[in-house]
């Protein structure tokens, strides 16, 4: 079956970054779903990532504790949608674990689902691709004037940096 977020992006409510990077997929794979290697990369530096926690299951927790230079820790926790080891991790902020929805008063900046997808793209290659989908327009220009591309292009920099180094 096909995942729901998987559609044709759209420029006023989605972000994407596609890349290949020269790492298997099973090495981007643990560098997404293991939280020990998360802490290392996940945050743009000169963020940091503090703390994460994945259970590995449709309707399980996604959770990242991350730090700015010149900021208190911000917790982020999500609820994973798919899992297609090697192939495709998606969760979105929108829903809590067990897919509980966030209350009311839920407090942050923009909403989001993410989905990424990885392919073999040659020997020790992968085409990796990030679908960042939005509510509304305001999140997606919300979320661009963050630095989206800067972020998460260096966040994946970081990414295949720690995992040649653990490889």
């Amino acid at each position: 079956m096909t995942s729901p977020l998987v559609h044709q992006p759209d420029p006023r409510l989605d972000l994407q970054l596609e890349r290949v990077v020269d790492l298997p997929p099973a090495l981007v794979w643990a560098a997404w779903t293991r939280p020990e290697h998360m802490k290392v990369w996940f945050t743009p530096a000169p963020w940091r990532t503090l703390d994460a926690e994945i259970d590995l299951r449709p309707g399980g927790i996604f959770r990242t504790v991350m730090q700015g230079p010149d900021t208190p820790p911000f917790e982020n926790t999500g609820c994973i949608l798919e899992v297609v080891p090697d192939r495709k991790l998606a969760w979105t902020g929108a829903l809590g674990p067990g897919y509980r929805p966030r209350p009311a008063d839920f407090a942050a900046p923009f909403l989001m689902s993410a989905v990424i997808s990885l392919e073999e793209a040659g020997p020790g290659r992968t085409k990796y691709t990030a679908l960042v989908v939005h509510g509304d327009e305001a999140s997606q220009e919300r979320h661009a004037a963050m630095g989206f591309r800067e972020g998460w292009g260096k966040a994946l920099d970081q990414l295949v940096a720690h995992m040649k180094s653990v490889a």
